[in-house]
């Protein structure tokens, strides 16, 4: 990378690069070179990043093996990286913000240190250690201790963007060897402003996951929404105990996810694969070990992926459709009623937020889709109505691995059509109805559609055709639906970038390569 007068900033990590003006890189490099010491340990290059590597039954992606506990004890911390690096907001992004990692053997005193600039990280706080034991669930997997790390920032100023490095007791990020490890974030602002945000659900670990974090990185998101099935280290999804799990495929996907969750905040929820049931409680224990998300839902100690916060303009909340789920009923009912009660009253005071433009809500299951799993008569009985009454902008799902999304649809759950929405084109959800997008392209295999439901996409044309799929009935059986809401179908990777604005929200699909599939905008009283 070079700066705007074509000067090479010779080592200067491009992330730090792309913060720092000219005379701030000149001041970088005067202490880095001034400051160098020897390392103290060989180990300092290897452990945090995702390493390529072949013979991965779950990926191409290596993180560090995780030692038992004897070996732990007896390793020097200058020779420990932390790695794994993710962001997510606290409950207000303006002033809040929650830093985690991970490190491959106990350490001493972890913490972490902020300032806002990267030689002057003043600001030293202690790190919460959350460890987490899996036992050997068959023959073929180990034990496994995973060890995760978190750091609560408060009173942080609006608008502002914060240098930050993870460390402990022999690992100091300050240190001039130990710049390039540092991270960057910034905060919300103060005022709306226009931004862009991300969302998809499905990642896993792969290439392709992450070929669209690179893609991804390259929006410059203020944020990214993952809706779900965030790594699959439970390959069967069924929320029993019976299903198989390994681990260790949380560390391959942490040390992948690094590298755009060390600065973009990655705001997760829970679908049915994250149902992890050898962890109390409800499967999710392994969620609140590895993640510090808003704490304002519900029952945050039960249900860690239903949330809401703020930004700029635009309100987002965060569902568990595992708790209301026909299709998968592992955990249907867990939390009795309450996220539903919960919804129905944060909707309302966003709505009446005179600062607020734009709601959006992410979960997993969808409540509109003609791929594999279909729709959700669940998410359409106890949600959909709450979405119309509250005139929500948009509604973004995984759970089938393609990218589909509807024209604006009204009322209750029977999927009327209040306006068609070709590509291009913009929606009024006070007059029109909402539009229900399936952004389930993030990185594990991809699904198809059905007999006779065709893959829309051509060139970005598409016209509208009638078709028969199903929705899951509450006894469990699929109820033929007769479809015309189904507007845009593509079966290739993919994820959303939401562009917002004062009036409106442009939103794209883009593929892997980068090109746009889709695009429609969503204005209010227009």
């Amino acid at each position: 990378m070079t700066t705007a007068n074509d000067t090479p900033n010779v080592g200067i990590p491009e992330q730090l690069a792309r913060r720092l003006s000219m005379p701030e890189q000149h001041e970088y490099l005067r202490r880095k070179f001034s400051r160098r010491r020897a390392l103290t340990g060989a180990a300092a290059s290897v452990g945090g990043a995702a390493l390529l590597g072949g013979g991965s039954a779950t990926g191409a992606y290596a993180a560090p093996l995780l030692p038992t506990r004897a070996a732990a004890a007896q390793v020097d911390g200058s020779l420990v990286a932390p790695f794994g690096r993710h962001l997510a907001f606290g409950a207000d992004p303006k002033t809040q913000m929650r830093i985690s990692w991970q490190v491959p053997f106990a350490v001493k005193n972890p913490y972490l240190r902020v300032g806002s600039k990267p030689w002057e990280l003043s600001r030293k706080i202690p790190a919460e250690v959350r460890a987490l034991h899996t036992p050997s669930l068959s023959k073929k997997l180990p034990e496994v201790e995973q060890l995760y790390l978190h750091a609560a920032l408060d009173n942080l100023k609006p608008g502002t963007t914060y240098y930050y490095g993870v460390g402990h007791d022999g690992f100091d990020p300050a240190d001039a060897e130990r710049l390039g490890t540092l991270g960057t974030f910034r905060t919300a602002p103060a005022a709306p402003e226009s931004f862009v945000f991300t969302a998809f659900g499905d990642q896993g670990v792969s290439y392709d996951a992450l070929a669209n974090d690179q893609v991804i990185l390259g929006q410059n998101p203020s944020f990214h929404l993952h809706a779900g099935d965030i790594c699959y280290a439970d390959s069967s999804g069924q929320g029993k105990e019976s299903d198989t799990y390994d681990a260790r495929v949380w560390d391959q996907f942490l040390a992948q996810t690094e590298t755009v969750a060390k600065s973009v905040p990655w705001m997760v929820t829970t679908g049915n694969h994250d149902m992890e049931a050898w962890y109390s409680p409800n499967g999710y224990g392994g969620q609140s070990a590895r993640w510090s998300l808003p704490d304002n839902g519900p029952d945050p100690s039960t249900a860690p992926g239903v949330y809401s916060f703020t930004y700029g303009s635009v309100g987002v909340v965060a569902l568990d459709a595992n708790d209301v789920s026909y299709e998968i009923p592992a955990n249907k009912g867990y939390l009795d009623g309450k996220q539903t009660a919960w919804l129905d009253k944060r909707l309302g005071e966003l709505r009446a937020r005179d600062d607020i433009e734009f709601v959006v809500v992410f979960f997993h299951h969808c409540a509109y889709s003609t791929s594999t799993h279909a729709s959700d008569g669940g998410v359409r009985d106890a949600w959909v109505p709450l979405f119309a009454k509250h005139q929500v902008d948009l509604v973004i799902n995984g759970h089938n691995h393609v990218y589909e999304r509807t024209d604006a649809i009204r009322g209750t759950g029977n999927g009327e059509v209040g306006k068609p929405v070709p590509v291009g084109a913009s929606t009024d959800p006070t007059r029109d109805g909402i539009v229900y997008v399936t952004a389930g392209g993030a990185g594990k295999d991809l699904y198809g559609f059905g007999p006779g439901v065709q893959d829309s996409y051509e060139g970005n044309v598409h016209d509208r055709d009638s078709t028969v799929t199903f929705h899951w009935t509450k006894s469990r059986l699929p109820d033929p639906d007769t479809v015309e809401w189904s507007r845009v179908r593509y079966t290739g990777f993919s994820f959303l970038a939401v562009e917002v604005a004062k009036g409106r929200m442009k939103v794209s699909a883009l593929a892997e390569t980068g090109e746009r599939i889709d695009h429609f905008e969503v204005r209010r009283g227009a």
